[in-house]
C-alpha cells in the first residue's frame, strides 16, 4: 500500500516537512511506499494503493492558502506556485472509503493557535466525506521561514506514528 502526500508550499518549508513526514512513513513501510506531489500534480481520484492520505500546507489568515494570500507570499518573494493550491485541490478530489486521512500545516508558533491549514483543510475533506484528523502544526520563525530548530526531526517522528497506526488498523 501506498502513502500519498498532498502539499502547498510558497517558500520550501511545508515541503521540507512533508518529505520529511514521509522519510518517517517510509522508515515503517518501505523505500516505494510514500509519494510526495504538490496539490497541482495530484489527482482528482486517489489511486486504488493509496490507504493514507497526508495533507498539508502552510496556515495563512488562520486557514488555508487562498489566491489573495499566494499572491501577496509572491510580493514577498516566492516563487509563484504551478498551480491550483491544497484548497482548490480539496474541493475536487475523490477519497475512497477507508483512506486514513491526516493534516498537517506550518506556522509561526503562537501560544493560541486561533485557527490553522490544518484544522481548515481537514473540515474541508471532512465535508467531502472523508473521515480526517487534524495533525500538528510545524513551527516556523517567520513567514518565510526558516523552521524552527528540531522541526524536522520532529516530523520525521510523526510520519513514523502514522505509518505505525495505519499499518496496525490494517
Amino acid at each position: 500500500m501506498t502513502a500519498l502526500i498532498v502539499t502547498e508550499s510558497l517558500f520550501g518549508n511545508t515541503l521540507a516537512i512533508a518529505e520529511a513526514i514521509g522519510s518517517g512513513i517510509a522508515e515503517v513501510r518501505g523505500r516505494g511506499s510514500v509519494r510526495v506531489l504538490h496539490a497541482s500534480q495530484a489527482p482528482a481520484a486517489l489511486p486504488a494503493d493509496v490507504d493514507l492520505l497526508v495533507v498539508g500546507a502552510p496556515t495563512h489568515t488562520l486557514s488555508m492558502p487562498n489566491a489573495g494570500t499566494r499572491d501577496n507570499a509572491a510580493r514577498k518573494g516566492a516563487p509563484q506556485p504551478p498551480g491550483p493550491g491544497i484548497r482548490e485541490w480539496i474541493q475536487t478530489v475523490r477519497i475512497p472509503d477507508g483512506v486514513g486521512v491526516a493534516t498537517f500545516d506550518t506556522s509561526i508558533h503562537s501560544r493560541i493557535q486561533l485557527g490553522t491549514a490544518a484544522r481548515a483543510a481537514a473540515r474541508a475533506l471532512r465535508r467531502r466525506g472523508a473521515q480526517a484528523s487534524v495533525g500538528p502544526s510545524f513551527w516556523v520563525t517567520g513567514m518565510e521561514g526558516p523552521l524552527a530548530d528540531g522541526e524536522l526531526a520532529r516530523a520525521t517522528g510523526w510520519g513514523r506514528t502514522l505509518a505505525e497506526r495505519v499499518t496496525a488498523v490494517r
